[in-house]
């Protein structure tokens, strides 16, 4: 039994990855959070804190033997709170650390990850002459639950729109694959990786499913029964802000303010088929090799399975 700390994960992904350790019944589970405890919070002990206050958050750590950071700091690529986050842990003698990752491999083609590239650079640097702080960054992909929208197919995180439109059967595409990884896959890889005695793999690779385009495509004709409408977007057009398609999707996220979704929905469309052609929604497997008794959700399965009688 050891005590985990989960910084910023009241909602969304945070959630489902506490339900899973709750239900272990084997960690103590601390919520660091900058509102007040809810009337209800079995199994965990929520802790308000001051992210900007670094003697207030080594309080919190103490005891502490792992944290993970759900924390979203699109505003400020600097991730100030997740230093900070970061230099309380090494004061309050955390063990391991995982930064707020839950996504792509790559971040260079979407700018409101700049600051998980920061602070994957301020966790090398911190380890760069001797090891002050085992990490990895556990990186799933895009969430396969994406792809039942508007179908909610899991408790806490919260589905949007993709450009992969399985209920239209219409997609918007460009030459490259995406790693696919359900968000319960994800709970049970770091509910595991918190039992491991062996060190963390820096990068943490999570791979459930890796598709092309085509396949994608492919899998939703054969799972909707119908031809798809496929529009495959110039890159050069997504680089200069020139592209135009039939439709696009609205991406509702808990981190984009509601009155600003419409302007930015069309910048986040084409910055993330940009990631894909770059080759950044491919993750690696470290997870999968370290854990190989564990079996992933299949894409083909999960979808037949979530469309059925669906209209």
């Amino acid at each position: 039994m050891v005590k985990i700390a989960f910084a910023g994960g009241s909602g969304n992904v945070g959630s489902e990855i506490i339900d899973i350790l709750v239900a272990t019944q084997k960690h103590e589970i601390v919520l660091l959070s900058r509102k007040e405890a809810p009337a209800a919070t079995q199994g965990i002990t929520w802790v308000q804190v001051d992210y900007q206050d670094q003697a207030q958050l080594t309080k919190a750590l103490n005891g502490v033997h792992t944290v993970l950071s759900f924390i979203s700091e699109q505003d400020d690529p600097s991730s100030p709170l997740q230093r900070n986050l970061i230099n309380a842990a090494v004061q309050a003698g955390v063990k391991r650390f995982a930064p707020s990752e839950w996504a792509s491999s790559g971040t260079d083609q979407m700018g409101w990850y700049a600051y998980k590239g920061e602070i994957r650079r301020y966790l090398q640097q911190l380890n760069d002459k001797e090891k002050v702080l085992e990490y990895t960054l556990f990186q799933p992909g895009l969430f396969l639950n994406y792809l039942t929208y508007p179908y909610k197919s899991t408790k806490h995180l919260q589905n949007t729109e993709t450009p992969f439109d399985f209920e239209q059967c219409r997609h918007l595409v460009v030459d490259g694959s995406i790693t696919f990884t359900t968000v319960e896959d994800l709970a049970q890889v770091v509910a595991r990786a918190i039992d491991l005695e062996s060190e963390w793999p820096v990068v943490g690779g999570i791979s459930g499913n890796e598709l092309s385009m085509e396949e994608l495509v492919a899998l939703s004709e054969k799972i909707r029964g119908k031809s798809a409408k496929v529009e495959k977007i110039p890159v050069e057009e997504l680089k200069d802000g020139s592209w135009k398609s039939s439709w696009s999707p609205r991406i509702e996220h808990p981190s984009i303010p509601a009155d600003q979704v419409d302007q930015l929905s069309k910048f986040m469309v084409g910055s993330i088929l940009l990631g894909v052609t770059a080759g950044e929604f491919v993750c690696s497997d470290e997870w999968n090799q370290l854990l190989p008794d564990l079996e992933f959700t299949q894409a083909e399965e999960y979808l037949t399975k979530a469309w059925k009688d669906k209209p």
